[in-house]
């Protein structure tokens, strides 16, 4: 499973917390990796510099394979609550479409 990281230009990223979040998110999908070619992951701050309630979202998007893809997106305080927020959801929609896969 691939994951690659795409930020908006109010957000930045640097090795270490792609690194982490990476860690974090095969753990997490651990589950699907068979399943889950390439999982993009989409990281913005709506506001920009202003600080706001609820500014930061991610889309989280998996290619599965010989199926269309699935997202989830999620708004939150900090980057990091709106990624597992995210993936949170994603998690619970790839339940379901793997449970329909197994009741053909």
């Amino acid at each position: 499973m691939l994951i690659q990281f795409n930020t908006d230009k109010n957000v930045i990223l640097n090795e270490e917390q792609i690194a982490s979040y990476t860690s974090l998110i095969s753990e997490e999908l651990s589950r699907f990796s068979t399943q889950i070619t390439r999982l993009e992951i989409h990281l913005s701050d709506e506001d920009g510099n202003k600080d706001g309630s609820n500014d930061k979202r991610c889309l989280v998007e998996a290619r599965l394979e010989g199926m269309k893809p699935t997202a989830a997106t999620d708004h939150s305080n900090t980057l990091e609550k709106a990624m597992f927020g995210a993936i949170d959801k994603l998690k619970t929609s790839l339940e379901t479409i793997s449970g329909r896969l197994n009741d053909y």
